[in-house]
């Protein structure tokens, strides 16, 4: 096996290690020692691929971050470009799938985030772009902003386990939000 092919799985398995810790352990358990012993490694050889545990939890964010990249442009693929809200709708479609994600990826996330709250303006800056192509599309650009932020909102009340909603009314919910026949834009004034 040549050196790039070892050295992706090796990061692959810090990364399924982390995960694992963080659902069995929660977050305040994962260390360079636990991860070591977890992915099967010496701690040098996962020092070698991640230098700190903010490494690694920068590369989980970062992980999660590019599943759901790329989950957004397939949902815009299968939409296509003359969908009028296809930004709108892949976007939503793309909280509902962050709330089907298992727990211990939330509590990585928010580990990653507690522990360098600096890796927070690449979720913002991901997010103002986001909006912005959904404004650009958008017949009625504040309506559009308002169906975005309550899937938003439903996705951060699940990541932080304050929300009251069970899964099917959050799926209810996430259907309605995609309705674009649930939604009139606003009379012009």
């Amino acid at each position: 096996m040549d050196n790039p092919t070892r050295s992706r799985r090796s990061r692959s398995a810090v990364l399924q290690a982390a995960l694992a810790i963080i659902a069995r352990d929660g977050p305040g358990r994962l260390t360079l020692e636990a991860l070591a012993r977890e992915a099967g490694m010496s701690k040098g050889g996962l020092m070698h691929q991640y230098r700190s545990k903010a490494a690694v939890l920068l590369a989980l964010l970062e992980h999660q971050l590019d599943y759901f990249d790329g989950f957004h442009r397939e949902q815009q693929a299968e939409l296509g470009a003359t969908h009028p809200e296809a930004h709108l709708v892949a976007d939503l479609a793309t909280a509902r799938e962050a709330t089907s994600m298992p727990r211990s990826v939330a509590f990585a996330i928010l580990a990653a985030v507690a522990e360098e709250p600096g890796m927070l303006s690449v979720i913002r800056d991901r997010a103002a772009e986001r909006l912005a192509n959904i404004r650009a599309e958008a017949t009625d650009p504040e309506l559009a902003t308002l169906r975005w932020l309550a899937a938003q909102g439903l996705v951060h009340g699940m990541l932080l386990g304050v929300s009251p909603l069970e899964a099917e009314e959050r799926e209810r919910l996430f259907s309605r939000l995609m309705d674009a026949g649930q939604w009139r834009p606003a009379a012009a004034p």
